[in-house]
């Protein structure tokens, strides 16, 4: 299987996770998957800027993204969800959804629709 098929197929995988999880009142597991989908995306698109990030974890890429410079600040903004972390209480910020910005980054910063 190609590089691109590779990347298309976990991020499908980790986003029907995410929603399944969701759906079950699991929403822990859910921004987990989509921090794993977002993983995903930012891996590739630092990929095909020639980046050597295929062995870093999520968090590392995403440290990376949103520290280039040519990156515009929305999507760092957005990718800056992705390292929040959850209260004691297990909350996260309402007005938040990474399943959402997961989505919205894979089909805006890749600029083709992952599904």
């Amino acid at each position: 299987m190609n590089t691109v098929k590779n990347w298309r197929v976990e991020y499908t995988k980790e986003i029907e996770h995410a929603f399944s999880a969701r759906n079950a009142g699991n929403e822990g597991m859910a921004r987990v998957s989509a921090r794993r989908a977002v993983g995903i995306i930012i891996r590739e698109y630092l990929s095909r800027r020639g980046f050597s990030s295929q062995n870093n974890s999520a968090y590392k890429c995403l440290t990376v993204f949103i520290s280039l410079p040519d990156v515009d600040n929305y999507y760092q903004a957005i990718a800056t969800h992705f390292l929040l972390k959850v209260e004691t209480d297990h909350s996260f910020p309402e007005d938040i959804d990474l399943i959402n910005d997961a989505q919205w980054l894979a089909e805006n910063l890749l600029l083709e629709n992952p599904h």
